[in-house]
């Protein structure tokens, strides 16, 4: 916490952090673009919010992409505004951005990019991510079932109750200890009334995304191994499956964290 009031401290950081909100996953070339200082400089900066948590970067290619990580930030308001103030905060937040204009409509690459750090080892977390009786913890009763060989279908259960079915999900990488990555399923049926009409819905389920999950000791060796979880692959930032994936991944990592440190999720209280 105090390595985020730190970077939050200056100017120019938070400069470089309001240009992720507006536009998620820039370079340091794009980033530097327009700036009153040099690229070395944002360099430098970049590196100061990476070690604070509050900026994340992932390789693409040759292209070193550069993300938001609101979570430092969130665990500080988690720690002064109580349950009751919160939400009003969030009231007044959603006013704010209505009338001034939600960022997410001026990203040009939509996308769902998160991080976390948990204290187990890359093989625990790599199991627990294929794992049908890990799966099943912290997913609450649904989730995927997979050989988890590049190929291989993947079955996807939606309810508790229900039985798994086979939504076109196909396996694409899978390295056990470093890297999983899948298709995502479309539009259900359950989704049609998140839509005005049918042909919305229909224009809506022909959309096709993917996840990948990255394994990497952390930056510093204390804090465990580095999660970052990418769902990309989106038509645009008004994308319902989208909006889904920040709520639904946020609550999937929190209980898988929760569940490979030891603590018990609040179902088995």
């Amino acid at each position: 916490m105090d390595a985020a009031f730190k970077a939050l401290a200056d100017p120019s950081r938070r400069l470089l952090l309001d240009r992720l909100n507006g536009r998620n996953g820039q370079t340091l070339r794009e980033l530097s673009e327009g700036l009153a200082m040099s690229r070395q400089a944002v360099s430098k900066h970049l590196a100061v919010l990476e070690s604070a948590r509050l900026v994340t970067a992932v390789r693409r290619g040759r292209e070193k992409l550069h993300y938001l990580n609101p979570v430092p930030i969130q665990e500080i308001a988690d720690r002064w505004i109580g349950q009751y103030e919160r939400g009003r905060m969030t009231a007044l937040s959603h006013l704010k951005q209505a009338l001034e204009g939600p960022s997410m409509s001026r990203m040009t690459k939509p996308e769902f990019v998160y991080v976390t750090y948990i204290q187990t080892t890359a093989e625990k977390l790599y199991q627990a991510l294929t794992d049908p009786e890990f799966i099943k913890i912290y997913m609450g009763g649904t989730g995927p079932e997979s050989t988890w060989e590049v190929g291989a279908p993947i079955l996807w259960k939606s309810d508790p109750n229900g039985e798994f079915e086979d939504l076109g999900q196909r396996v694409l990488e899978a390295e056990p200890g470093k890297r999983l990555s899948y298709t995502w399923h479309t539009l259900q049926p359950m989704h049609r009334g998140l839509f005005d009409s049918d042909e919305e819905f229909e224009k809506a389920c022909e959309e096709h995304s993917q996840v990948t999950f990255d394994i990497e000791p952390a930056e510093v060796p204390v804090m465990g191994i580095k999660l970052t979880i990418t769902h990309d692959g989106f038509d645009s930032p008004e994308s319902k499956m989208l909006e889904g994936t920040h709520i639904g991944w946020t609550m999937i990592l929190s209980a898988l964290k929760t569940l490979l440190e030891g603590g018990k999720l609040i179902s088995e209280q």
